[in-house]
């Protein structure tokens, strides 16, 4: 009986199975249901023609609004859909994949909401860069109505609950997202630790939720805001850390901005043996082949190779070249183009997440990360 029961479930699952939910195995139990129900047919083809947001295969959402926070950022509000679980924790980031132009782009983001959603509401703060195709469209293209793909919040970037008593958060940039999101949820809990946060940006204009830190500096006694403008002071002397903060040694540390200010933290925090009590969070990668992202690519069975940039996935390269590359969703999710890396290493688009060789990677949602080989 026991043994049909389970053979049971792993049928009704099955259909599901790959889908990213942060919810508990009974969600996909009823996805995959509804798939068996609706076969041929996927239950999507009925789903979306009453709300969007349904639909048995993915996570979805829906953005309802586009905020400035500065000239260059932003922050987005995007309504989940059905599946998506508010458990998760301050410091988290979600996965975010919005059309473009025919082309589906994957990203991640810190959550910048509390976990206890308003509305079923959650929020992604975004600071659009050059070099980022997905982060200038979330902030100066995107209209609210969109509908996006969404991956089950991750990181272990997190505050706990409850807090240490003492805390020390250092930031720059868009680093300050996921700080946020604490200070929000400690904010909404009434928990009122010791906050020291040191946080850089070029000007007072630059600094993303500015009059929000400077409220939380009037309204909570324990937070403390040292506001390093680096055009006007230059960058925050690490060497002189003592005189800032004269405890911080004393203070579990949430740390998260460009890679030289982590790598300055990192050292210092190591070389006074606190490297425990150190937690980072990098919005880069740090890269094993000194050509950067992008690559030669090499398809070792074709004999064909290609040079691409870091926008430019393994699927696509292969294509360019002419070869019958496997291909399903072209998003990351039926796993039909996985293929094995034979030398090299890629990037996953949707995690930043590098891969070596050896590993088993989804083409279509990967590129090159320096020259590298695969095997078709």
């Amino acid at each position: 009986m026991a043994s049909t029961l389970r053979d049971l479930v792993r049928w009704s699952v099955k259909p599901a199975e790959d889908v990213d939910t942060a919810n508990t195995p009974r969600i996909n139990v009823l996805r995959g249901l509804a798939a068996r129900a609706t076969t041929p047919l996927l239950p999507d083809d009925y789903l979306k023609l009453l709300n969007p947001l349904w639909t048995a295969r993915e996570l979805r959402g829906e953005i309802v609004d586009v905020r400035n926070e500065t000239a260059d950022s932003a922050t987005v509000t995007i309504k989940p859909g059905w599946g998506f679980s508010a458990d998760y924790r301050p410091g988290q980031y979600v996965g975010i994949g919005l059309r473009v132009e025919g082309r589906w782009h994957w990203r991640s983001y810190s959550l910048t909401s509390v976990p206890v959603r308003d509305k079923k509401l959650i929020t992604i703060t975004v600071k659009a860069t050059p070099e980022g195709f997905l982060s200038s469209h979330l902030v100066n293209g995107v209209k609210p109505g969109t509908i996006v793909r969404l991956a089950a919040p991750k990181g272990d970037f997190a505050l706990p609950d409850p807090p240490p008593p003492k805390i020390l958060f250092v930031s720059a940039g868009s680093g300050i997202t996921p700080l946020m999101a604490m200070l929000r949820s400690l904010t909404a809990r009434g928990q009122c630790p010791d906050i020291v946060h040191l946080h850089s940006a070029p000007t007072a204009e630059d600094v993303i939720f500015h009059d929000e830190l400077r409220n939380l500096e009037v309204s909570q006694s324990g937070y403390r805001l040292h506001l390093q403008l680096t055009e006007q002071d230059g960058k925050l002397d690490f060497n002189e850390l003592d005189d800032v903060v004269p405890d911080w040694r004393d203070r579990p540390t949430w740390a998260c901005g460009p890679t030289p200010m982590l790598d300055t933290v990192e050292a210092l925090w190591d070389a006074a043996g606190l490297s425990d009590d150190l937690h980072m969070e990098r919005f880069t990668i740090a890269r094993t082949d000194k050509g950067g992202e992008g690559g030669t690519v090499t398809f070792a069975i074709s004999d064909k190779t290609i040079e691409i940039d870091g926008a430019t996935s393994l699927l696509e390269a292969g294509e360019k070249v002419g070869i019958q590359m496997p291909f399903g969703c072209r998003m990351g999710i039926c796993q039909t183009c996985v293929l094995p890396l034979e030398d090299g290493h890629v990037r996953d688009f949707r995690s930043g997440n590098e891969h070596g060789a050896g590993d088993r990677i989804n083409t279509c949602v990967s590129t090159a990360s320096g020259n590298c080989t695969l095997k078709i």
